[in-house]
């Protein structure tokens, strides 16, 4: 059997052996030249010229192979260098150790004669020389080429790899003597070079160069642009690093001065979080400024914009200084003046009011900010007040809009809705009200208004504008007396007269519009009469407003003239308003009234003195006479009682 397989074995032929040959030289990694003598060796071993030919084509195919390979071995082995390179860079600090580490490895990386590395003066406008490797020239390490200049000054220009293969010859390059002299004293005449990029930012030029003519192949281009990608960021991150520890250097200097405020500043955040929580749970002025006085040890008043006091604590009254309140707008500072802190109250650039300290001669700096974080709660806790009073008082003039409009506003009108809208505000309108009509001067009417509706707020009423004038209705069962005193305070406040007019008391929707009607009128009739600047209801018009009232309220008017004479009369039977019928009607004549009397004419002045007594001493001025001479008719109409 081993015999016949043997028999019947087949001999290799020529090319075959050849082909084996070449594989099992590829797979030993033997050198190339090995490889090219196999066309050789199959012609002395007397090969056909048409199999020579084949082994030919077939050695051409090996050595392209033997080729790929040694490409790819020395791209692995230029990767892996740069690989090392980027560890390398990675683990330097010190910017010059990174220089000279780039400029070492791209002279070993690419077998050149010396390596170089340039970095660009943005101020100076070119690129100068800052490190090297393999030179011996003193000049050649001084060269600053300008933008554009010379192979390296052009690569900084444009951010794009030059290469010469003799630079001396080379006229794609604007030569300048300069760098001429440099080159030739370090005897250089292949070089390349390669942008140092970061970003869009070429921060220098890294070269390569041999003292002989070199033809620099793409792929060493290519691994000198990849060293430089790693040296820009090296060099950046040197950079970064030498310039955080200078930060670092005086940040400690800092530190040391801030240490001895953190403990201070420390408090004055917890402080800061105690005074914002005191907000957001609902707080009010009066205890904020509690807290701050506590904290700050002093005495403390809020101001609104206007100068009105909204809150004091451990202090008598006091205004915050003019002078001050606009230095510390100006400069958001807490400002010393007259004795006392001041602290204006800020929203961005918007002035909300004011705080003022007392108590408190000197103030260290940790106290200062502690008085403005205080100002800065401050005004949240205003800001947040005025947006809930500016929505309640929008809330509160659509319910006054509607009330002063009346049933015959609108078929639809609905005097239980709002009643119900009022109750969801705080409001009983089965309660006694009165309405008050408010008048000024054109340039204060806002102020007024903005008054007014802090008036309302106070009172548990409402506030609004109704044809151009400002009106107010609270609860009240004394309109005259709520006007007077209206118009006091007010004009008090805004430093101005304010007129108002006033009407009631009224319970239920239905009567607020004739009330705002009635009490329209009273305005009008005080700045008729010459009252600017006074308030009162119809009653206190005297006859004039029996005239006005559109609700003929006789009796009231009759007691409140005659009131006194006619309880005189009840309780003690005389005959005081048949006397006072009798003086008028006789012409103020005591001759003429005691004959109409039937009584001695001393009965007469007797009767008249306890009049005087009764009504005061004016009584008979002709102001008080028309006054009373109306009450005794209306009183003798309304009783149906003869005069005399």
């Amino acid at each position: 059997m081993t015999a016949g397989r043997r028999a019947d074995a087949r001999t290799p032929s020529p090319t075959e052996t050849a082909a084996r040959r070449m594989l099992d030289l590829l797979a030993a990694d033997s050198p190339a030249q090995e490889l090219a003598r196999e066309p050789a060796r199959s012609r002395a071993g007397g090969a056909l010229p048409a199999d020579v030919e084949w082994i030919e084509e077939t050695t051409e195919v090996a050595l392209s192979v033997r080729r790929v390979i040694d490409q790819y071995r020395r791209r692995e082995a230029e990767l892996v260098a740069l690989f090392d390179t980027a560890g390398d860079l990675a683990r330097l600090r010190d910017l010059d150790a990174v220089l000279r580490a780039i400029v070492r490895r791209a002279r070993t990386l690419l077998g050149s004669d010396v390596a170089y590395l340039t970095l660009n003066d943005p101020v100076a406008h070119d690129t100068f020389m800052r490190v090297t490797e393999g030179s011996v020239s003193a000049a050649f390490q001084q060269l600053r080429l300008g933008m554009g200049e010379g192979l390296g000054g052009l690569v900084a220009q444009t951010a794009r790899p030059y290469a010469s293969t003799d630079y001396h010859a080379d006229r794609r390059y604007r030569h300048t003597g300069t760098i001429d002299d440099g080159v030739s004293e370090e005897g250089l005449r292949g070089i390349l070079g390669v942008p140092l990029r970061l970003g869009e930012e070429i921060i220098g030029v890294l070269f390569a160069a041999d003292r002989t003519p070199r033809e620099f192949t793409p792929d060493a281009i290519a691994l000198l642009g990849s060293l430089a990608d790693h040296a820009a960021v090296a060099i950046d991150s040197a950079r970064r690093l030498g310039e955080t520890r200078t930060a670092l250097a005086r940040l400690e200097a800092a530190t040391a001065r801030a240490r001895e405020h953190s403990e201070a500043l420390h408090q004055a955040s917890d402080a800061h979080d105690r005074l914002s929580k005191l907000v957001l749970r609902g707080a009010g002025t009066d205890e904020v400024a509690a807290e701050i006085a506590a904290l700050l040890g002093g005495g403390v008043a809020i101001h609104d914009t206007d100068g009105s006091e909204l809150a004091r604590v451990a202090t008598d009254p006091v205004t915050p200084p003019p002078a001050s309140l606009d230095a510390s707008h100006t400069e958001g500072r807490a400002v010393h003046a007259d004795g006392v802190w001041t602290c204006a109250v800020l929203a961005g650039a918007e002035p909300l009011g004011s705080i003022v300290l007392t108590g408190r001669a000197d103030l260290p700096e940790a106290d200062r900010r502690l008085f403005e974080r205080a100002a800065l709660v401050t005004a949240m806790l205003l800001l947040i007040r005025r947006s809930v009073a500016e929505t309640e008082d929008r809330v509160r003039g659509e319910l006054l809009d509607d009330l002063l409009a009346g049933p015959a506003s609108s078929a639809h009108w609905d005097g239980g809705s709002l009643t119900l809208r009022a109750r969801r505000l705080g409001l009983d309108l089965a309660r006694p009200h009165a309405v008050a009509v408010l008048d000024c001067e054109p340039a204060l009417r806002p102020r007024l208004a903005a008054e007014n509706a802090r008036t309302a707020r106070r009172l548990g009423g409402l506030a609004g504008t109704r044809h151009g004038k400002t009106v107010l209705l609270a609860p009240c069962d004394r309109p005259g007396t709520l006007a007077r005193d209206l118009a006091a305070d007010l004009a008090r406040i805004i430093g101005a007269p304010v007129t108002v007019g006033a009407a009631g008391p009224g319970t239920g929707p239905e009567h607020h519009a004739a009330l705002h009607a009635e009490a329209l009128r009273c305005l009008t009739a005080l700045h008729s009469l010459g009252h600017t600047g006074s308030g009162a209801d119809i009653a206190d018009l005297g006859f004039i407003g029996v005239l006005l009232g559109d609700r003929a309220d006789i009796a009231s008017y009759v007691d409140r003239v005659l009131g006194p004479v006619l309880a005189y009369d009840t309780e003690r039977g005389t005959e005081l308003v048949r006397t006072l019928h009798a003086y008028y009607d006789q012409g103020a004549s005591l001759a003429r009234a005691k004959d109409a009397l039937h009584v001695h004419v001393n009965t007469v002045v007797q009767r008249l003195d306890r009049v005087a007594q009764l009504l005061g001493p004016d009584w008979n001025t002709p102001a008080s006479a028309l006054e009373i001479h109306l009450a005794l008719r209306l009183h003798q109409l309304s009783h149906g009682t003869p005069g005399h």
